[in-house]
């Protein structure tokens, strides 16, 4: 339970600083999209699908403002991808937990690399 609330709240957190839908949105890329510029091959995160999306898509605009390289971007996916396939999808409550602490931590790095490059997040 304690997971879902850590997701709610990154979830939360994220609307905040302005979340496109999964199929993009005017001026946003797609979820799919945002995945196959590193892959062809794109990921079913089910229920966890709109937090990471947001997380992707704050790196993306670090990536497209030259913040953070490709290759630093598609790691992030990647390593997304690796824990939400051994974490997230478990039943067991720990591997759960472990994946919701694992993703806020990515989450708050994204922010991090997308209040660097975009200073629409840094007008207080």
């Amino acid at each position: 339970m304690r997971g879902l609330l850590m997701i709610g709240a990154a979830a939360l957190l994220a609307g905040c600083v302005s979340t496109p839908s999964l199929e993009g949105t005017r001026g946003a890329t797609s979820f799919e999209s945002l995945q196959q510029m590193c892959s062809p091959q794109t990921v079913d995160y089910g229920p966890d699908a709109q937090a990471v999306y947001t997380a992707f898509f704050d790196a993306y605009v670090a990536n497209r403002r030259g913040r953070l390289s490709k290759e630093d971007f598609c790691a992030f996916q990647a390593g997304i991808a690796q824990r939400h396939a051994s974490e997230a999808m478990s039943s067991d409550p720990k591997l759960r937990n472990q994946w919701v602490e694992f993703f806020n931590q990515q989450r708050a790095k994204a922010i991090g690399w997308r209040a660097a490059a975009d200073p629409t997040l840094r007008a207080g």
